[in-house]
């Protein structure tokens, strides 16, 4: 090869040398590549021509057999960026980088969140390109040095705002001499002490307008520092023309618009400072995540003592004494005590959780009434807030696809707007006003001011921050801006059953018999692991029965048991077991027919030959199921029973709650193609899933929905966790999605209409350069005022 390069990727999903051999094949079938792929290393090192392909062509080939390639993330805080042009273009550089897989660059947040892959690029080189484009960047810092960063910058803007409003001021005034032909005094209408005034503000507090126009036009881009430096340039630079024709002697009085530019440059600072405050808004529901956690923790030594360190000076397997009142600094087991924990930071339920020896607590949840030691299972990134401030923040950084049609438009709408903004001078200085330069000035000025493209930057990443961040308040974890989107759109909720929409464990329903029976009942079930048998033993110490010695203790699978106790048999089962032992069952039978219909397991129960009662058992309904369902039939939506349990105590449950239709009897790897079956009748489809066996069918759906008590892998392949298992929040989250896109369509429908209505009244005159820049710099803030609504939102 004539210009090689080295690329050294790490394949994942390999399990034997069938695999590596595949992919090394596949790889060395393109043109000039060499490919290596070592099976025990997971690594193939591919020699390419690099003016031939690029890393992302090895990974899309690899992708296609089914394998993938690791990537690792960074975050970065990108500061000089001013609109959407910005952003974008930071964005189109970034994925254009040799190893980035996928670049997002957010600018209500300023950070820029890279998926890239190992050994091909480093966080180094991409500051670098950033850098390049005349913006910086640094890895992302901590929650308070980022709140110290924006504090400085909104200072800064609030004091230059402050020098560049007292400077304007005077010269705001002539402006009222054009308007209403007032006397003003004639130190004033100097065109030298207007020189004076308006200098400092071109050059040295709007200088940053004049380097972000430059660095955006050396890279071969256009954005809102290069309209607001053309507008203002023109009216200074002309107004320079004018005092050279008077102080040469022309005894026209000249036409000076330092006005013009001063004014319309302290305006943008104005709207600018307004849009920092709003948005550093937009950012209260992470803070307030990260409030909730615990400063430091109480350590009980070695020797015995507490200590109280730091909560980063916490380690697994540490153990923690929390009094009541006070913060469970880590996640962790309860090792000794009992107490009630506030969860409603996780769950949003104000009740207090019982939890006793053996109970997992989460960090940052509040203990209530009792003093507990825990031993720590997670701590720092790895606790189960961090992983929720982890999420949102990812939520917030990324984008919808309704935010890429905005920036698109965008990337076009600077150029346009020069182009009109020439066109509209010339049509005015030939055509309206023959030969008047100053009036065609105006209006070009004008068009170039009213047309700056902030809004429209703004309109969906604030919505769709303060829109995810008021959902987490919730116990509503979005994973990302698209999945915000595309929740409004579905039509049709499937359900898992067991964990879902019952508790996922079985629970004793009814008993009749005496308390003695009981007694003997529980004595023999407390023999066994069965799930049932746990429920009857639960149900018999909530009862405050004393258990008593078994003498002799046998399973009869798929019948029940038997047990010997006090000299006689005790049977627990079901009809063949009675009837094998020729025992009467005739005054049990219609009611336990009738409880097997809607979907109770019953055991009868005969002692010494003798019929003593009935336990009925099962897995209840979970007491928010029954309003969640009915809710979304109230919006209209199709709801789903997709189970593997049997049909007659699927439609018992189903029945309960309201849901419309049941699909019963079906093995965990048939559950995906149930859901693409009802996608290819057309529908928008979301399954809400608990277990590992409806994690392909969470990834199959439109949209994936995991109970938050559910598997690590339910909720790693969903879209959507909802926190603490309560399904009263499926509804919400929908109506959480619907609202954000609503707000995001107001946002856009403003940010579109307020220039496609401005520039063409700026375009016939209409409007003056000032009122331009005013309605320019307040159209931001509107936006993100409109966005900031979300924080009330009701769910």
């Amino acid at each position: 090869m004539s210009q090689t390069s080295n690329v050294t990727l790490d394949v994942t999903g390999m399990t034997c040398a069938a695999c590596s051999n595949r992919i090394e094949k596949r790889l060395n079938k393109m043109d000039r590549v060499n490919a290596q792929v070592n099976l025990t290393t997971e690594k193939a090192n591919i020699e390419y021509d690099p003016n031939t392909y690029t890393v992302s062509d090895f990974v899309s080939n690899i992708q296609k057999l089914g394998y993938d390639v690791a990537t690792d993330k960074t975050e970065l805080d990108i500061t000089g960026m001013t609109c959407a042009a910005c952003s974008n273009r930071i964005e189109k550089v970034l994925n254009k980088a040799s190893g980035v897989k996928q670049a997002t660059v957010n600018l209500t947040t300023e950070q820029a969140m890279i998926s890239y892959y190992p050994g091909q690029t480093d966080v180094d080189a991409l500051i670098e390109r950033i850098q390049n484009l005349g913006y910086d960047a640094q890895p992302k810092q901590t929650e308070e040095q980022q709140a110290s960063r924006k504090e400085k910058e909104l200072k800064h803007k609030r004091n230059k705002l402050i020098i560049s409003s007292v400077l304007a001021l005077p010269l705001l005034m002539t402006m009222f001499v054009h308007l209403f032909n007032m006397n003003l005094p004639d130190l004033l209408m100097n065109p030298w002490f207007q020189l004076v005034l308006a200098t400092p503000i071109q050059f040295i507090i709007g200088w940053q307008f004049y380097v972000g126009a430059y660095k955006n036009i050396r890279n071969g881009g256009a954005n809102m520092d290069v309209l607001v430096v053309l507008g203002t340039s023109a009216a200074y630079f002309f107004s320079i023309y004018e005092m050279i024709k008077w102080l040469i002697g022309t005894p026209s009085i000249p036409h000076l618009y330092f006005e013009t530019s001063a004014v319309l440059i302290t305006l943008i600072l104005f709207g600018k400072y307004l849009e920092a405050r709003a948005k550093s808004q937009t950012t209260n529901a992470l803070s307030e995540l990260l409030n909730l956690q615990a400063k430091e923790a109480r350590i009980i030594t070695e020797n015995g003592t507490e200590q109280m360190v730091p909560l980063n000076q916490v380690n697994v397997d540490d153990i923690l004494l929390i009094k009541p009142g006070e913060k469970i600094p880590v996640d962790g087991q309860i090792i000794k005590g009992e107490t009630a924990v506030d969860e409603s930071m996780l769950t949003g339920e104000s009740m207090p959780v019982d939890k006793k020896v053996d109970d997992n607590v989460i960090g940052s949840t509040m203990n209530s009434n009792g003093v507990i030691t825990i031993k720590a299972t997670n701590v720092g990134k790895d606790t189960a807030l961090s992983n929720i401030i982890k999420v949102v923040e990812e939520a917030q950084s990324s984008k919808a696809p309704i935010q890429r049609l905005a920036d698109i438009i965008s990337g076009y709408f600077v150029p346009i707007v020069i182009g009109i903004a020439i066109l509209t001078f010339l049509i005015w200085i030939t055509l309206v006003h023959p030969g008047q330069f100053e009036d065609a000035l105006v209006a070009m000025i004008s068009v170039l001011v009213i047309a700056c493209p902030c809004a429209l930057g703004l309109a969906t990443p604030t919505s769709i921050m303060v829109g995810t961040g008021r959902a987490a308040e919730n116990g509503i974890l979005f994973k990302g801006g698209e999945y915000v989107e595309r929740t409004h759109q579905v039509d049709t909720i499937v359900f898992d059953k067991t964990g879902t929409l019952t508790h996922g464990k079985p629970e004793v329903t009814h008993f009749q018999g005496k308390k003695e029976t009981l007694a003997l009942v529980a004595s023999a079930e407390s023999n066994s692991e069965h799930p049932l048998a746990t429920a009857i033993v639960q149900y018999a110490n909530e009862q405050n029965v004393t258990q008593i010695d078994v003498e002799d203790y046998k399973t009869l699978p798929g019948h029940g048991i038997q047990a010997f106790i006090d000299g006689r048999y005790l049977l627990v089962g079901n009809r063949k077991l009675m009837q094998d032992n020729n025992i009467d069952i005739t005054d049990y039978r219609q009611k336990m027919e009738n409880m097997e219909a809607n979907g109770h397991t019953v055991m009868l129960i005969a002692y010494d030959g003798e019929l003593q009662g009935m336990v009925a058992v099962a897995d209840t309904v979970k007491a928010s199921a029954k309003e969640a369902v009915q809710q979304l039939t109230n919006m209209d939506i199709h709801t789903v029973m997709l189970t593997g349990d049997n049909q007659r105590t699927a439609q018992a449950i189903a029945s309960e709650v309201g849901i419309d239709q049941v699909i019963a009897g079906v093995l965990p790897e048939d559950k995906a193609q149930h859901i693409a079956q009802l996608q290819d009748k057309g529908h928008k489809v979301a399954m809400v899933g608990d277990g590992i066996n409806d994690a392909p069918a969470l990834v199959k759906a439109d949209i994936g929905i995991a109970m938050g008590t559910g598997t690590e892998v339910a909720i790693e392949a969903a879209d959507i966790t909802i926190l603490g298992g309560d399904i009263h929040l499926v509804p919400k989250a929908i109506h959480a999605s619907d609202q954000t896109i609503r707000n995001i369509k107001q946002n856009l429908f403003w940010a579109f209409g307020y220039n496609v209505a401005g520039i063409p009244i700026a375009a016939m005159g209409l409007l003056a350069p000032w009122i331009a820049g005013a309605a320019m710099a307040l159209s931001s803030v509107s936006v993100v005022s409109n966005a900031l609504r979300l924080k009330r939102m009701k769910l």
